[in-house]
């Protein structure tokens, strides 16, 4: 175990890793009920493995969102399935038994499964699937009622787990069928009836839950018997390749092009069964080979193509699929390696130890190698890509990754590269139209959004995020025509109710926006979005104590949300909590520290407590992060026109950003052209600084803002007797 845990030692640090947030334990499902829930309730986890995500509840009660403690207990539970080998091939009488279990703790095509913490659902199940098999192995040889049961008992819980351990009597066929040559019905097969009437079931349900919850159907699987079977050959071809070979390993492989019109596939089914058969002419004189072979197909079956599993949709193969079936080659080549060693006079000497330890310093090492590949998101999708230039996924994930993170203009070039290699990825337009969305680029993101609804029409997702754009460049009736589009595809799509109600506040049309808001929480209470909408409503009209009950409510249900953090310490700040505000914003600081939205509203804070030097400081990353953000550059001009300490001042920079800002929205808002006339006064252009001025009040005026024109009335003045204005210490 110490040296798998030195093996993996580049992970104990690591992050969470592509879908890992998806397994560990979310809020809704942290309470006792919650595990009801797993249990009991199809859609409540990702996969319906319950045993699994109680794991991960139990985890989660012990170290939250710490990745290292789902890490380590991964890396050890692998090192526990090592033990779990060397124990059944010791009971079987295995030569090499254990070499084989070295060989399989420090395998490089067992990195995916160690270092993911999502793949607990492989070294979980491992270990009840080893287990069963090691007390049935008991009692196959004193059949006593009680290891019967006690094996049936943990086949359940690895069923329980993860449902490819399924073919494990199957497994134990071909096991009982090496040692005696042949197989009694009543001795071999009737006793392991229940084991396959489970194992089918839990097959069933798991093929259910993968075609009607998590979306395994379509066009991406759309084969033809013959192409599967086309499939299944090279899949079995490509894992052993790997097992010999482990070089070229990645987290995605290319999604291969299966045609039965090209003769050159066939070849891989053939000469498969060319081997198996083979295989089978010397099972008379060596039945070994032939059993490994037949325990590595057969456990693989499940992953072979001829039922549908949603990762198909990016890749036919994964190393983490042949977690277990490769144990059926590993004991071949180290009980082979055992045999021949000792036919030399090698094995337990110190030269055949030499060797021995040799292979696993090699496997091992590049173990430790292929491990730092998972020590965070943006180094696994980038390695991903440097090793598949052609990878589409890659690219898409680490868009998502650094969009989440603020870093949006490196976002965009990834969904870019993402699009040109596969130019109908819908859901790459559509991320893609909300990166340049949170950059103020609408007309570039309504294109983007646009085509992905031409390439997938029922893409309801995308209608919201078109609406919600399209709100934002005030297209009010096509906005909300979007809105209805979604909702006519999917009525209960709480967030399309709920950014109907946000785009109807900025079209001023509150009562519906607010009908539209109270929809979505009749339809899901615990709506994080809808409440800080709400409170955006209740903040905008001055209900700031409301507001910050929503803001409140949302941390509750998202407790990691940046966003809602900074509009809480906004609020707070408006009701001149500063402390807190501070303390709010310094929490999304530190949950998202490269994100833009994050600083701006930092340094919003930081102007309320007159911290001015430091709030131009995060006014400058916030565009440092997103340089053509106009909202930014409003922020940052205005501090630098009005400042009331002489040093910050920059009048020429206010000016400067202030006109990019008015140009970039077409001199229809009322605050810009305001940081606009301050920064005119600023430099002593005061005509010009009375003429922006007047344009902002009249409209803010037509937008019913008489707060903002009061303001504006009085720094009109002070333009028209020539002077600047400052904000007071």
């Amino acid at each position: 175990m110490i040296t798998v845990l030195l093996v993996y030692q580049p992970v104990w640090r690591a992050g969470f890793n592509w879908d890992d947030e998806g397994h560990v334990t979310r809020p809704s499902l942290r309470s006792w009920y919650g595990v009801y829930r797993i249990w009991f309730q199809l859609g409540a986890t990702q996969q319906y493995y319950p045993l699994l995500h109680t794991a991960f509840w139990v985890q989660h009660k012990l170290w939250g969102g710490n990745p290292s403690g789902y890490h380590i207990v991964n890396i050890l539970l692998h090192a526990l399935v090592a033990v779990m080998v060397a124990l059944v091939l010791r009971r079987l009488a295995v030569p090499g038994a254990y070499l084989a279990a070295a060989i399989f703790a420090l395998h490089p095509v067992h990195v995916e499964t160690a270092a993911w913490i999502s793949e607990l659902k492989n070294t979980l199940s491992g270990t009840f699937y080893l287990g069963a098999m090691l007390v049935y192995l008991r009692f196959d040889e004193a059949r006593k009622r009680r290891s019967y049961w006690g094996a049936l008992g943990l086949f359940v819980l690895a069923l329980a787990s993860k449902t490819v351990t399924a073919t494990l009597p199957a497994a134990l066929l071909v096991i009982f069928w090496w040692q005696r040559g042949r197989l009694s019905w009543r001795r071999d097969v009737m006793p392991l009836i229940p084991f396959f009437v489970l194992g089918v079931a839990a097959g069933v349900l798991t093929a259910c839950v993968e075609r009607t919850l998590i979306g395994a159907e379509g066009p991406a699987f759309e084969m033809t018997f013959v192409e599967r079977c086309l499939l299944a050959g090279r899949v079995v071809w490509f894992y052993l390749s790997k097992l010999f070979w482990p070089a070229d390993l990645v987290f995605f492989y290319p999604r291969w092009r299966v045609s039965q019109a090209d003769w050159w596939q066939y070849l891989y089914p053939a000469t498969a069964l060319l081997l198996l058969a083979g295989l089978w002419a010397l099972r008379r004189r060596w039945r070994a080979p032939l059993a490994g072979l037949l325990f590595f197909i057969g456990t693989l079956f499940p992953v072979l193509g001829f039922l549908n599993v949603y990762p198909f949709v990016f890749a036919f193969v994964a190393d983490h699929y042949q977690y277990l079936a490769s144990l059926g080659i590993i004991t071949l080549t180290a009980a082979g390696a055992a045999l021949l060693l000792g036919r030399w006079g090698l094995w337990h000497r110190p030269a055949g130890n030499l060797l021995c330890l040799a292979l696993l310093a090699i496997l091992g090492t590049a173990s430790w190698r292929q491990s730092w590949m998972y020590t965070d998101l943006e180094t696994l999708y980038r390695v991903t890509m440097d090793r598949d230039p052609e990878c589409w996924v890659a690219p898409y994930n680490l868009g998502t990754f650094l969009s989440h993170a603020g870093r949006l203009t490196e976002a965009i070039a990834q969904f870019r590269r993402a699009v040109e290699i596969k130019p109908d990825y819908a859901l790459a337009y559509n991320n893609l139209g909300s990166a340049l969305t949170e950059l103020g680029r609408f007309d570039e993101a309504v294109n983007n959004f646009q085509r992905a609804v031409k390439i997938q029409p029922d893409f309801v997702e995308v209608y919201g995020n078109l609406g919600t754009v399209l709100g934002q460049m005030e297209k009010f009736d096509e906005a909300i025509a979007c809105f209805h589009r979604a909702l006519a595809i999917r009525p209960d799509y709480v967030a399309a109710h709920s950014h109907l109600g946000n785009t109807l506040v900025l079209a001023g049309r509150l009562p519906e926006a607010m009908a539209q808001f109270e929809a979505a929480l009749d339809i899901d209470p615990s709506d994080a979005e809808t409440h800080c909408y709400l409170g955006n409503v209740l903040a905008r009209q001055g209900q700031l104590d409301e507001a910050i009950e929503h803001y409140r409510t949302a941390l509750e249900r998202q407790p990691d949300s940046a966003e809602f953090h900074c509009r809480l310490g906004s609020a707070l700040a408006c009701r001149g909590r500063f402390d807190e505000a501070l303390a709010s914003c310094q929490k999304a600081l530190e949950l998202q520290p490269n994100n833009a939205f994050v600083h701006n509203s930092l340094a919003f804070v930081l102007v309320g407590q007159r911290q001015y030097d430091g709030a131009i400081r995060h006014y400058r990353r916030a565009l440092e992060l997103q340089s053509g953000n106009v909202e930014f550059q409003k922020n940052l001009a205005w501090l630098l026109a009005t400042s009331p300490e002489t040093s910050l001042r920059n009048g020429t920079e206010a000016m400067e950003l202030a006109l990019h800002a008015n140009q970039f929205c077409g001199g229809k808002r009322a605050d810009i052209l305001d940081t606009l006339a301050a920064a005119y006064a600023e430099v002593g252009w005061f005509s010009e600084a009375v003429v922006a001025e007047r344009k902002a009040l009249e409209l803010a005026l037509r937008q019913s803002d008489h707060v903002s024109a009061k303001a504006m009335r009085a720094r009109l003045a002070l333009y028209e007797s020539g002077r600047p204005y400052r904000q007071t210490r």
